[in-house]
């Protein structure tokens, strides 16, 4: 059996978020605004720090339930911003609750699972990268998907954003092809199972 993804590393956080979630499809509207707004939270940082303070901003952001954070105001802002188990950044906190503001207007209609997911025609991509070398920060269609994003009121998703997220719910399959993982999530209809069995131990 192949090698996990590289970037994994030995952190057993990571190590369970990249067996069990990363690259699983998600069609679940409010669970989709929660990823995009926590990939917006690690602009400038390392996804691990978002990840060992997820259940931190899950607490903070009402359960990250876009219709709950819809309705704050600045004292919830100032609260979030006195919060030492989230990343207290002003502008990236102003940009949740817009968002979900923007969120509620495309889940009204079409609905956001919908808007993103017609984008690839409901199927994941196929990369099949043999090595992260051939893994790119952003392509011309995450740059679309900000754009459309921006034009609803979304804000801190540009391009790099958008493709982390696209790999992180599933619209793009980008574990390399050794990794375990690759396989199961192949296909129109990928195995959005946990790893079942370990793999040789995690590349450092």
């Amino acid at each position: 059996m192949g090698q996990r993804c590289a970037w994994v590393g030995t952190d057993p956080l990571y190590i369970a978020y990249h067996d069990d979630e990363w690259g699983v499809p998600e069609r679940d509207s409010k669970a989709l605004y929660a990823k995009l707004v926590l990939d917006g939270f690690q602009a400038g940082l390392a996804w691990i720090t978002i990840l060992r303070k997820r259940e931190g901003f899950r607490r903070a952001f009402d359960g990250l339930d876009p219709d709950r954070v819809a309705e704050w105001g600045e004292p919830e802002v100032e609260r979030c911003l006195a919060d030492p188990g989230i990343v207290r950044h002003r502008g990236k906190i102003q940009a949740a609750i817009g968002n979900a503001r923007a969120w509620q207007r495309i889940e009204a209609g079409r609905g956001f699972s919908g808007f993103l997911w017609d984008f690839v025609d409901g199927v994941p991509l196929q990369n099949a990268p043999a090595s992260l070398a051939e893994i790119p920060a952003q392509t011309p269609l995450a740059a679309s998907i900000s754009k459309a994003l921006k034009q609803e009121g979304f804000t801190f998703c540009g391009p790099t954003i958008v493709y982390a997220f696209m790999q992180a719910v599933g619209m793009v399959n980008d574990h390399v092809v050794d990794c375990p993982r690759f396989a199961d999530l192949a296909g129109d209809e990928p195995d959005a199972g946990p790893l079942r069995q370990p793999s040789g131990g995690a590349p450092g």
